[in-house]
Order: C-alpha cells, then structure tokens, then sequence
C-alpha cells in the first residue's frame, strides 16, 4: 500500500508543474517513441504497433493507479468506451494514413484537428493570429509536392485529424466523470480491445523474439504512457484551444531532433515554420 506521508508530497509537486510544461515533456516522449516504433513496424505492421501501445499502456495504467472499475455510472461507462474507440481510431487511421502518402503531408492534415480545436476555442483577434503562426509554420514544416497523392491516404489523413480533434474535446469530458487517473487507465484498455482486430496477427510475431518484446514496452511507455498521462492531466486545467496550439511543436521537435541527432539538414522553409510555431506555442503559455 502507498504511504500516504511519501506520495501526497511527490503528487503536491507534480501539480506544481505548468500543464504547458506537462504538454510540451508529452511532445517530446512522442518523439523518441516514434523514432522506436520503426523498429517494429517491418515486424507487427502499424496495426500492431497500435494493438502493443495500447494494450502495454492499459497495463501500465492499471498497475500504476488501480482503478476502481465498477460500480461507475452509465454516463461515466459511455464516455470510457468512446474515449478509448477514439483514442485507438486517431493512432490507427494516422499509421495507415502513413503507409499510403509521405509522412509530413499526414502530419499538416492531422494538424488540422488540434488546429481547429485553437480555432473554435479562440475569442480574440490575437488569439487567431497565434493559431494563423502555427499552421502556416506546420505547412512550412510539410513536404508538400505536386505528386500525386493517394486518395486514400488523404481520407486517412483527415480521418486522423477529425479524431485529434475529437479527442481533445472529449479529454475535458472524461477527465469529469471518474475521480482521479481511473478514466484513462480504463480507457486504455477499451483502446486495446478496439485495435486487437486490427493487430493481434502482427503483434503475436514479437514472441519468439525478445529484443522486440522489450522494444514494444520501450515503445509503449514512451509513445503511448508518458505522454496521453501528461496530456490527460494537463487538460485538466489547460484549455482545448491552448493545447490544440501547443501539440503543433511535434513537428518543430521532430525537426529538431531529426537535425541534432540524425543530422538531417534544415532548409530555409523548414528554419521559419520552426520560428512560427515556437512563437505561436510560446505566446500561449505567457496566457
């Protein structure tokens, strides 16, 4: 049992934290699992990269936090099962989205969704102008070509957006109707039911295999546990629109690490849509 007199201090300073703060350590953890996850992908195919994610992290989530799960009302059932579906829709569409049309034009359209969210919740003018900054900075961050784009891939895409956007909405609904972590830990797991169609036959080619068992952990904690338990409690206090804007760093982050790390060169576009976004995310935390 967990000493109250240890974690009420650890728990005091973790609130303590800025949920920009929480948000942008979410961003970068993504970052660093995805750069994982590609050494799955040739094995479990996307499917099953999702299918481990979510089902490693609903682990991970009911260990940690132990949630009560029954004994809840109708209303709080609805909003786990519709948390989770969506949850395992956004990672799932995006995925597949990427296997057909290149990786940064998925990003500029799934970006749409949070972009949108800091549209609809925006009330002034220079709130506008913040949300302008970072999508003109994501498109600049974007290979767009004149090639031909699979019309699927583009569905896919936008399906990924519509449900980004969705989650973040519906993030401030769950976060109402269980007390504490409870809502995620559960909604987790529903997001493993709904991907196992999808990636129980890739998935199970990790067993004879060790390395990629661990993989899948490493890829589980940083893609998926690190950052939807950061996002979860940041959006507690945080609003839709200042995290739509915030999140749009995921591109300006892959840049950068892509720069530092696989020495990956920045041309001019790429140097301002990192300056726009920054801008952008900047001004919203000073809010």
């Amino acid at each position: 049992m967990t000493n109250p007199t240890v974690s009420l201090p650890l728990r005091a300073r973790f609130n303590l934290i800025p949920p920009w703060a929480l948000v942008v350590v979410a961003v970068i953890s993504v970052q660093f699992g995805a750069a994982f996850a590609k050494g799955l992908f040739e094995t479990t195919g996307p499917g099953g990269v999702v299918f481990l994610r979510t089902l490693l992290a609903g682990i991970m989530f009911m260990v940690l936090w132990r949630p009560q799960v029954f004994g809840h009302s109708r209303s709080a059932y609805l909003h786990i099962a519709a948390y989770g579906i969506i949850i395992a829709a956004m990672m799932l569409s995006f995925y597949a989205a990427i296997q057909r049309i290149p990786l940064g034009i998925t990003v500029a359209i799934a970006f749409a969704g949070p972009l949108g969210v800091a549209v609809i919740g925006s009330r002034k003018l220079v709130d506008m102008l913040w949300v302008a900054l970072a999508g003109i900075g994501v498109l600049l961050l974007s290979p767009f070509t004149d090639a031909t784009l699979d019309p699927l891939g583009m569905v896919l895409a936008l399906m990924s957006a519509l449900t980004w956007a969705i989650y973040i909405l519906l993030t401030k609904r769950v976060n109402r109707v269980m007390p504490g972590n409870a809502a995620l830990a559960l909604s987790m797991c529903v997001a493993a039911i709904a991907a196992l169609p999808f990636g129980l036959g890739g998935a199970v080619q990790i067993i004879p295999n060790p390395a990629f068992i661990l993989l899948s952990v490493v890829v589980a904690l940083l893609s998926s546990a690190i950052p939807f338990g950061l996002e979860f409690h940041a959006l507690k206090s945080l609003s839709s629109r200042a995290f739509g804007l915030l999140v749009s760093l995921e591109p300006v982050v892959a840049a950068i690490v892509g720069f530092l790390i696989l020495q990956e060169t920045l041309d001019a576009n790429e140097i301002i849509g990192i300056a726009l976004v920054t801008v952008a995310a900047v001004a919203t935390t000073q809010e």
